[in-house]
This record gives C-alpha cells, sequence and structure tokens, in this order.
C-alpha cells in the first residue's frame, strides 16, 4: 500500500474510528519493570555475610536519620543545618513546584476554553460593498464598530493525545520529584562524609603529630649517643633526616582537612569564611554495628535515582501516544456568542445578536513524513530510556556490590593493622633496648621506628575507612529520603 492510499484509508475511515475510539487512547499503557531476580548484591552472597564485628540485616529498612547511628551530636546538628540551608536542595524543590505547575497546564487541555473578547474599530463603506454604484443618500461612509461577547472552545480528544500529554506531564513531575529526593540523599551523605573526613584528618594529622614527637625524642637519644662517643655525626643526621621526611606528612594533611571543611561549610549553605564545622572526632563516634541492605526487589523501588529513572521511561512511553495521536484526525467544538453595533447604545440589544456554533476538523494528509518521523522518534527515544534505566539499575547493584566487599575487607585490613601495629611497637621496643646496650646502630632504631609510623598511620585509616565505607552503604541504600519531607514540614510547622 502506498503512503497515499494509505492517508486515504485513514481518512476514510476517520468517522468511525473516532466514533468506536470514543474513549480509547492511543499508545502504549506502561508498565512498570518487572523487579529484579537477583536475591544478593555479589556473587554467592559472599559480601552479605557480615564485616568483623558489624552485621548485615538482608531485607530490613533503613532508618530515617540514618546519620543518628553514629551517636554524634555535633553530626546530628550540622545536618540538621545542611537540610535547612543548602541551596541546590531549594533549587530542586523549585524545579519541582514548577514541574508540578506543568501537569495542571497540561490538564487544562482536558476542558473547555472559554475567553471574552471585545474591540472597537471604524471602517469605510462604499457602494460596491452593497451590489450598488454608490451609497445611497444619508447611508454613512465612515462608521464605528463595537464588538464584545464570549467564545467556547473545546478540543475533542477522541485519541487520547491530550490524555497522554498529561501522563508525560505527570511523570516528568514524578522525575522532579525523584530528583528531589535524589538530592536530599546526596546532600546528606556527602555532609555525613565530609564530616567522617575531617574526623580522620584529625586522627591521622594527631598520629603524625606523636610520630614527629618521637623523632624528637631519637635525635635528643642520638645528640647524647653522640656526646657520649658511642654514636657518630652520621647517626645524627640520619635521625634529622628521619625528623624532616615525617614533617612533609603534615602540609597535605592540613590542606586535605582545610578542603573538607570548605566543603562542608558549602553544603551547609555558608561560605568558608563564615562558618567553620565542628572538630569531629574518631573516638567520639560510634560505628553502627547493624547494617540494614535492602534486597535487589526492593533497592530498585526505593533509590531515588532508579525511581527517577523509571519516571523518565513512563514519560517516554506515554509520548508515543501523544506522537501517534497526530496522525489522526482532530475535532474542535467551539461557539461564539457576540454584540455587534455601530454604535455603543445599541450592544446588548437582540438585534445585536450575532452567534456561532459547529464542529471543526482537522485531517493530517500530507507533511511530508514528519508525523510518522515524530512517531518513530518517540519509540527510539523510549527504547533509550529503557537502556538507561537499566543500566542505572546495573550500576546501583555495582555501587551496593563495591561498598559490601570493602566492608567486608575493610573489617580484616583493620585487624591485621592492628596486629602490624602492635608487632612494629614490640619489635621497636627491643631495637631501641638493644641500641643503648650499644648492640646495633642508629640506623636499626630508625627502621624499626619508620614501620611503626606506617602501621600507626595505616590503623587510623583503616578504622577511619570503615566509618566512610558505613555512610557509603547508607546512601547506596537510598539513605530513608522517604522520611525527610515529613520531618522538614514538620519543624518549619510553628507551634499552636
Amino acid at each position: 500500500m502506498t503512503d497515499f492510499a494509505e492517508k486515504l484509508w485513514r481518512l476514510r475511515l476517520a468517522p468511525a474510528l473516532a466514533l468506536a475510539c470514543a474513549a480509547c487512547t492511543l499508545g502504549p499503557d506502561f508498565m512498570r519493570p518487572a523487579a529484579p531476580p537477583q536475591a544478593v548484591y555479589t556473587p554467592g552472597g559472599s559480601a552479605e555475610k557480615g564485616a568483623g564485628d558489624q552485621h548485615f540485616a538482608l531485607g530490613q529498612k533503613i532508618a530515617g536519620d540514618w546519620w543518628t547511628l553514629y551517636r554524634s551530636v555535633p553530626l546530628n546538628e550540622v545536618l540538621k543545618q545542611a537540610v535547612a540551608g543548602n541551596r541546590t536542595l531549594v533549587a530542586a524543590q523549585a524545579t519541582l513546584a514548577a514541574a508540578q505547575e506543568s501537569v495542571i497546564q497540561a490538564g487544562a487541555s482536558l476542558e473547555p476554553q472559554i475567553d471574552v473578547g471585545g474591540g472597537i474599530s471604524r471602517y469605510h463603506q462604499n457602494g460596491s460593498q452593497l451590489g450598488l454604484p454608490r451609497l445611497p443618500p444619508g447611508f454613512p461612509g465612515y462608521a464605528n464598530l463595537f464588538r464584545v461577547g464570549p467564545t467556547v472552545s473545546y478540543a475533542v480528544d477522541v485519541w487520547g493525545g491530550t490524555k497522554r500529554a498529561v501522563e508525560e506531564s505527570a511523570a516528568l513531575a514524578d522525575v522532579s520529584d525523584d530528583q528531589l529526593d535524589a538530592a536530599y540523599l546526596t546532600l546528606t551523605g556527602n555532609a555525613v562524609l565530609q564530616a567522617l573526613t575531617i574526623a580522620s584528618l584529625r586522627a591521622q594529622l594527631a598520629t603524625v603529630a606523636g610520630i614527629i614527637a618521637d623523632d624528637v625524642t631519637n635525635l635528643r637519644l642520638v645528640d647524647s649517643e653522640v656526646k657520649a662517643g658511642i654514636a657518630t655525626q652520621l647517626d645524627t643526621e640520619t635521625a634529622n633526616s628521619q625528623l624532616a621526611v615525617d614533617r612533609t606528612l603534615v602540609p597535605p594533611l592540613r590542606t586535605q582537612l582545610g578542603q573538607a571543611r570548605h566543603a562542608l561549610a558549602v553544603l551547609v549553605g555558608k561560605a568558608p569564611a563564615d562558618w567553620t564545622p565542628p572538630d569531629f572526632d574518631l573516638d567520639t563516634l560510634t560505628l553502627p554495628h547493624e547494617l540494614p541492605v535492602s534486597l535487589p526487589s526492593d533497592l530498585v523501588r526505593q533509590r531515588p535515582d532508579l525511581l527517577a529513572a523509571e519516571a523518565q521511561l513512563h514519560a517516554a512511553s506515554a509520548a508515543i501516544g501523544v506522537a501517534t495521536a497526530q496522525l489522526y484526525p482532530n475535532i474542535t467544538l467551539s461557539a461564539a456568542l457576540s454584540q455587534q453595533a455601530i454604535s455603543a447604545q445599541t450592544l446588548f440589544h437582540g438585534a445585536s445578536d450575532i452567534w456561532s456554533l459547529g464542529p471543526s476538523i482537522s485531517i493530517p494528509i500530507f507533511h511530508g513524513g514528519a508525523l510518522e518521523a515524530q512517531e518513530r522518534g518517540a519509540q527510539d527515544r523510549f527504547n533509550a530510556a529503557l537502556a538507561t534505566y537499566e543500566q542505572t539499575v546495573l550500576q546501583a547493584f555495582g555501587q551496593v556490590a563495591d561498598v559490601l566487599e570493602g566492608l567486608t575487607h575493610d573489617a580484616e585490613l583493620l585487624d591485621e593493622q592492628q596486629r602490624a601495629l602492635a608487632a612494629a611497637e614490640s619489635s621497636l621496643a627491643l631495637t631501641r633496648r638493644s641500641y643503648t646496650l650499644g648492640n646495633i646502630g642508629v640506623i636499626q632504631v630508625l627502621d624499626a621506628q619508620r614501620l611503626v609510623e606506617q602501621s600507626r598511620l595505616g590503623f587510623v585509616r583503616a578504622k577511619a575507612q570503615r566509618y566512610l565505607d558505613t555512610a557509603q552503604l547508607f546512601v547506596a541504600m537510598g539513605g530513608a529520603w522517604w522520611d525527610w519531607r515529613g520531618q522538614t514540614e514538620a519543624a518549619a510547622t510553628p507551634p499552636r
């Protein structure tokens, strides 16, 4: 069948189809993607079995304010300030409000449109308009025309294109809604991570300060040995070199600490010069031991980025119906009643009534293939949205698997670092004793101390990493965003 014959066939069937589809809606009805069949995140669920003294509770729900599990009052206060003052969150809220207004705007197309118009014009008449060689005597050649009255129009949504447009707008509003929750999740997650980073860097600086103090003690020891003729100047230079090297550890840590403080200030909605975060301390934070881990089938229904991708898929599905409806005739019912007279005094008299009533139809015949391409493009965009959704789900599962794996090995690393530190400290004590007895030189002492330094920093970093990865797990699980709006609204409502 040629394109022209197909259009002609569609045109002939249009009245019958309009009657038959008076309540139909073209395009696919959206179906939520099926829940994933996986029951675990890692091969064999090996990482879900636990991480040392931390227990993974598979299938349990996350607490609303999950960061309160760290049992830190300063951390809780900072999170409250961040939710109240972050500008990205305010922008996301305004974007959602605009999207909701768009839904109302789209829904208005399903209702009759009523307007009132009016006008005044001056015109000139000649005899030819009246079929005469000239105007009759006394007939005005110039006159004013007054016109006023309402008009009503209603686009009959025979094919459901308008309903699909409303559905698309509602789905896009859902996207903005989910993106607001994603912004909240990102904000709270980043704020907690920056606070934990501050605690980690402060602990590392304290450890380095202890290392430098030990270096100074060693240098004094070597100096006393040199004066006693036991050690040489080379030993002094070696001890000095170790002290200088260890001092180089301080500036990078201070830089990172400053950057973490600045980042947290920005998250709270303050300029770094105007606000300084608390001095978080690892020793005052409690490591959560019960870690809820949502099932994969629940994760796709609770992570806001996955919900936003699903809503985007819904919008793309509805857009197919909008494009398909454009291929068929459009019917509009309209009515107009107006008063028209050449004198304002004669308006609203029965003789001045002018009215019109009737349907109009617009039938697409030839658009150079634009409408068909529009429909195919909508289908292509749906396929792209589906692939994007599936990829987003895979990335989410990969993120959870990474964090679970990291937590499992964090516990192992901390145990190993603790054993390494104990062994290094014992070795250092024996080495110093042998040095004072004159059995070994200062080089052996410095080597033993270097092992202690590395073990101390490794232990602090391993300890801090458990706190950080625990926060990452709560974020990967969706961060219990579903509770935050009610809490925010309750906090903003003044007591009666």
